[in-house]
């Protein structure tokens, strides 16, 4: 089993990763889209932008995820996943971009709200 089948496995409290991604999403006013401004608001649009297109995925830092994300945020994936916030933020840097790639297949934005996608999402 390899590092995003651990994370996102049902096996952990709350529904591991996924969860806590889902719960991440929820908490930015406009889902998807909220997140992205505030990737772009943090200096890191290009990023976001790259996991939203239909080319490569950028990767992402631990820190920069950090340095983006409240410590709440982080702090509370972390309990979540009964991990140190440190590694949590390594955890979502890994997950995130493959995420958002998988929820914006055609390279935009869904219209509407996320729905269910999260809860059918394979990695």
């Amino acid at each position: 089993m390899g590092l995003l089948d651990g994370l996102l496995g049902g096996g952990q409290e709350g529904g591991g990763a996924m969860s806590a991604i889902s719960d991440i999403l929820a908490s930015q006013e406009g889902g998807l889209g909220g997140l992205v401004k505030t990737f772009e608001a943090g200096g890191l649009g290009e990023l976001a932008k790259s996991w939203i297109s239909k080319g490569e995925n950028l990767p992402i830092s631990a820190a920069q995820i950090e340095s983006v994300l409240s410590s709440g945020v982080v702090a509370d994936l972390a309990q979540k996943l009964g991990v140190d916030p440190h590694v949590a933020a390594g955890q979502i840097a890994q997950v995130l971009p493959q995420v958002i790639d998988r929820l914006t297949p055609n390279g935009e934005l869904p219209s509407g709200g996320l729905g269910g996608l999260l809860g059918g999402l394979k990695l």
